[in-house]
Order: structure tokens, then sequence, then C-alpha cells
């Protein structure tokens, strides 16, 4: 009761950037413009799904949930971590470190299963086009973006749970720009073993199975698309797969390659560095990718200009 309640008690300094004072100024502006790109880029593709009927289909529907999904799990890190340009020292409460924590992980595993969904989507269209208006019905689109939201709020609590009761004896400065979870338990004085294994257990049922799941589909996207004997339309659909594909490998690599492995292994400038890839890059590209490569959006972005 006495650790639980001194961990409780507990409150960090989140470091934030200022490991790299030189780069203090740059890095401030960059993400600040990072921030406004993603929240633009984002809210751009909602509005513009929203306006043309023609784009009321399963694939822009979920496209719709991931560019929300950026948007507030960027929105959850950014505003802070602007701040902490800012203050030499950012202190932050558990509770409060353990709320973002919370948040994080949720859209986080949120974006892990709206790719895997929209993997599937495109697996259904270009594999079994024939079933497609059925199979993708806009009830099951319900169920599915649902099951994504509702599966991401089950995932962090394991950790939260474990990470409450944990002792905090030692130094409570967090060497990172947010409340990450292998940066605050190399705080505690407690054995944190029981951390690491939710992080392998939780891993492979939020982020391994979703990520074979996402490769199984375009597997058999791509042996479909192999068949095709129109040159431009294997082209055009490799297109697609390949800009989906780089996502996927850039959100999943990142994340695998910085929680599933022991915390004692963790280089904490390592990992700083690395997390930027899935909170900065992931976000920023997602509009690019999906939206502004994509005819229909070009041609509604026009009429609407051409409107005004």
């Amino acid at each position: 009761m006495a650790g639980h309640n001194q961990s409780l008690a507990a409150e960090f300094i989140i470091v934030g950037f200022f490991d790299f004072p030189h780069l203090l100024v740059p890095l401030f502006l960059a993400f600040l413009i990072i921030y406004f790109l993603v929240v633009v880029g984002n809210l751009l593709i909602m509005v513009i799904v929203y306006s043309n009927t023609q784009l009321h289909t399963p694939m822009y529907f979920f496209l719709t949930n991931l560019a929300f999904t950026d948007i507030t799990y960027t929105t959850i890190i950014f505003p802070n971590m602007l701040a902490h340009f800012f203050l030499e020292a950012t202190h932050i409460s558990l509770s409060g470190c353990l709320l973002q924590m919370f948040l994080f992980v949720s859209m986080a595993t949120t974006e892990m299963f709206l790719l895997t969904v929209m993997a599937y989507d495109r697996y259904v269209a270009i594999c079994n086009p024939l079933r497609y208006v059925t199979t993708m019905n806009d009830a099951i689109c319900m169920k599915l973006a649902a099951g994504c939201w509702l599966i991401s709020f089950i995932d962090p609590i394991p950790h939260i749970i474990i990470i409450s009761r944990l002792s905090f004896c030692g130094s409570h400065t967090i060497n990172h720009f947010f409340c990450d979870v292998l940066a605050v338990i190399k705080l505690s004085c407690s054995l944190t073993r029981a951390v690491e294994v939710a992080n392998y257990v939780m891993g492979t049922l939020f982020g391994v199975v979703p990520f074979a799941l996402t490769i199984a589909s375009y597997i058999n996207i791509i042996s479909t698309i192999l068949k095709i004997r129109s040159k431009e339309g294997r082209h055009k659909a490799f297109s697609t797969c390949g800009s989906h594909l780089t996502v996927v490998i850039l959100f999943y690599g990142s994340i695998c390659s910085t929680y599933m492995r022991p915390a004692s292994t963790a280089s904490e400038k390592y990992n700083k560095v690395l997390s930027l890839s899935y909170v900065v890059v992931t976000p920023l590209c997602n509009p690019i990718i999906y939206s502004l490569k994509n005819t229909e959006f070009k041609n509604t972005l026009k009429k609407m200009q051409t409107t005004k």
C-alpha cells in the first residue's frame, strides 16, 4: 500500500528535446508546421469525403476514421511537446502521465486495426469484386469501425494498471517528449518484469496479429493483381498497394522495434528519435498517400475550389 501511495504521489519531469539544445528553435518550428499540416491535411480528407456523396464508400469511410485517429493522437502529444520548448522543466503527475499514455496507446492501436480493416476492404474489392457490395455493406463497416475503437481502449488497460502500482523512488526525469511506456518504467525502483510481459502479450495480440492479417490480405491482393492482363490496371493497383504497404511497414516497424524488446536494451535517445516516425511521419504521410494521389479526391477538391 505504501508503494502504491508513493506511486500516486509521483511527479515527473519531461525532458523533451532539451538534450539537443542547438536544435531547439528549428525543431520547434518544424514540429509546429508538421502539426498544422497533419491537422489541416486530415481535416481536408474528412471534409472532402463528407461533401462528395460519390465518396461515401467503405474505403473512404475507413479513411475518415483513420484521418480522425491521426488528428486525435497527434493532438494528445504535439501541444504539450511544443510547450516543452519554452519550459526547461515540464512537470506532470503520474495520473496525468497515465492518462496521456492510455489515450496515446489507444489511438495507436486504433490506427493499427484501421490499417488492417482497410487492407481487408481492398482484398475483398480486388479478389472478390462480385461479393464486395454484400460483404462490405454499411452495417458491417460500422461494426468493423466500432470494433477497432473498442479494441483500442482495451489494449492499454494492463499497462496502466501495472504501472500505476509501481514505486518511483529515484530519478523522476523522463527522457522523452511524452509519457512513453518504456521511458516511464525505466524510472521505477520496482520489478518491471510484469510490464515487459504485458508489452509482449498485448503487443502480439494488438500489434503482430493485425500486422500479419494485413500482410496476408496483401499477399492475396498482389497474387490477384499479377493475373490482371492490362498493364495499366496492374500498375495502378500496385501503386495503391505500394503506398499502403509503405505506411504499414513504417508504422508497425517503428512501434515493434521500440516496444517489442526488453526495456533494459532500449536506448533512450534512440527510442525518442524512433518514436517520431509514428508520431510525426505517419500522420503527415497519410493525407498524401491516401488522398492527394487519388484522382477522385483531386476532382472533388477542384470542384470545391471552382464553387468558391
